[in-house]
Parts: structure tokens; C-alpha cells; sequence
């Protein structure tokens, strides 16, 4: 499923259950992982010490990687490492795209005191920029299950939420997990388009039947969902009910109807999730 994982890190990823997980991954895809430091270019962070000029973000890169890396080794993961300055998003984006990494992993919320520039708007900003899929895990959690046994495949039958399912779809498949397909129906959207509630019904079990359908090819168990209210609050209500072990959602979604799983939705299912999240944008 995927060869190349790009995980981004600071001090606190560097002790997460994300490092973790990613180790797991790579291991079942016998993928590679590169840890990458990002110095940030916009903090001050150049000093003189013994009379020599020196970058304390980029020492403390160092560092970093050196701790991340030692988990890896004991973990038997075969990994890189890059220490890159420069916007931390845009560089992330570029670096993964450059070395044609195939996901990037990165974390969200964090402990109390404990957040990091990788925690908030950096995220979300790679989230919503990066042409690969993005894994994104909530920092705090001591572990997540893997390999997952039920992933939740949000849709809102636009052909990028179909691609993302897909995407999951070939997960599961590989994983020997089971599929759960939910759509939500927002009556304020459906009330601003004029939809009738009928045609909205329709056209929910339309982008369910699609996925199933692709579901079958695959050899994947689907369960479907059919929810009225908040989108991601629905999603997230879903994967609690059920126990599902991820999310693999569209980055952007249909034009028209306030877009629904456009950015707002998925990076708020990104921020509030308690499992790992897969975005896949449509490019």
C-alpha cells in the first residue's frame, strides 16, 4: 500500500504513539520511513556560541531525529533522516513530493503544554496542500490498533470522496479489515439547495451504493450508514458506535452545498478524532 513514509517531527512526535505507529505500518508494507526536522526560518534561532556562529534549531534537529531514530532502530524499521529549514507546511509538502514519498504522517492535538508548531495550523495547512494521502493521529493517545479491523469511509458522492474511498477500500483489503460507508444529510444544506428530502434520500444511498459496489470488487465487507445532522460530528459518533479503528475521508468534497467534507469538515474530523485519520486530497 504504501513504500515511502514522510514523518515529520518535533520534540513532542518524537515520544508519541505516532512513531509508533508509523513503525507498525512500515513494517506490514515493508515500507521505508524518513524522519525530517523542519527548522523553521520564521523564529529567530541563530546564536553565537564559542565564537561560532550556530543554528539552535537546527541543533535541536538533531537531536530530535537522533532520539526518533533510536526507536526505529530497536524497532528493526529501515529509515532516513533530513534536517530541512524553511516554512515548516510548504517544506513538508515540497519535501514530500521531491522524494516522492507515497504518505505523510503527522500529528494533532496535544497534551496540555505540550503542543508544538507540527500540532496545529502546520497540520492542517499540509492536510489541506499535500497531493499524497496524510495520515494524521492525536498525539496523546498511548497506542492505536493496528492492523485495524474496521475503517469508516465517510462520503458525500462527490468523485473525491469516491477516490478516497477507494483508497480505504484498498487498505482494507490489504489489512483484511471490514468497511463501514456513512453519509450525513445537514438539513440547513439541504434546505439552502432546495432539496427535496426525497432526492436528498436518494442521493445519500446513491454514494453509498457506489462504494459498495466498489467495496464487492475488492472483496471487502461494507456495513452503510445513512445520518442526519452534523457531518463530522456523525462521523465521529460513527466510528465511536462502532468501534472502528480509522478514518480514510476526502481532504475536499463537492462544490455547492457549503461543500461538505471540504477542508472545515475533514480537518475537523482531523482535530477531534481518536484515531488515526487518512486524508487523500484530489489531485
Amino acid at each position: 500500500m504504501y513504500d515511502s513514509i514522510l514523518l515529520p517531527i518535533d520534540e513532542a512526535a518524537a515520544e508519541s504513539s505516532l512513531l509508533y505507529h508509523a513503525a507498525e505500518l512500515a513494517t506490514w508494507d515493508d515500507a521505508t520511513v524518513e524522519l525530517l526536522f523542519v527548522a523553521d526560518t520564521g523564529r529567530d534561532s541563530v546564536t553565537v556560541a564559542e565564537g561560532e556562529i550556530v543554528d539552535a534549531l537546527v541543533h535541536e534537529g538533531e537531536e530530535v531525529v537522533d532520539e526518533a531514530a533510536s526507536l526505529l532502530d530497536s524497532l528493526g524499521v529501515e529509515y532516513t533522516t533530513s534536517i530541512e529549514q524553511g516554512s515548516p507546511a510548504k517544506t513538508i509538502v515540497d519535501y514530500a513530493e521531491r522524494q516522492d514519498h507515497d504518505l505523510i504522517a503527522m500529528p494533532t492535538h496535544g497534551r496540555e503544554g505540550l503542543s508544538r508548531y507540527l500540532l496545529g495550523s502546520v497540520t492542517g495547512k499540509v492536510v489541506r496542500l499535500a497531493p499524497m494521502p496524510v495520515l494524521t493521529a492525536p498525539i496523546e493517545e498511548e497506542g492505536f490498533e493496528f492492523p485495524y479491523g474496521g475503517i469508516l469511509l465517510p462520503t458525500d458522492g462527490s468523485e473525491t470522496a469516491l477516490r478516497a474511498a477507494r483508497h480505504g477500500l484498498d487498505f482494507a483489503a490489504e489489512l483484511g479489515a471490514d468497511a463501514h460507508v456513512i453519509t450525513v444529510r445537514e438539513d440547513s444544506v439541504l434546505a439552502s439547495a432546495g432539496d427535496a428530502v426525497g432526492e436528498g434520500e436518494g442521493a445519500a444511498q446513491e454514494a453509498i451504493d457506489e462504494i459498495t459496489a466498489a467495496a464487492e470488487s475488492r472483496g471487502v465487507d461494507v456495513t452503510p450508514h445513512i445520518e442526519t445532522g452534523e457531518t463530522d460530528e456523525e462521523i465521529l459518533a460513527c466510528v465511536d458506535r462502532e468501534g472502528l479503528d480509522a478514518v480514510v475521508i476526502g481532504s475536499t468534497g463537492r462544490s455547492g452545498l457549503d461543500r461538505v467534507l471540504l477542508g472545515s469538515i475533514a480537518e475537523k474530523v482531523v482535530r477531534s478524532a481518536d484515531v488515526p485519520v487518512v486524508t487523500v486530497g484530489g489531485d
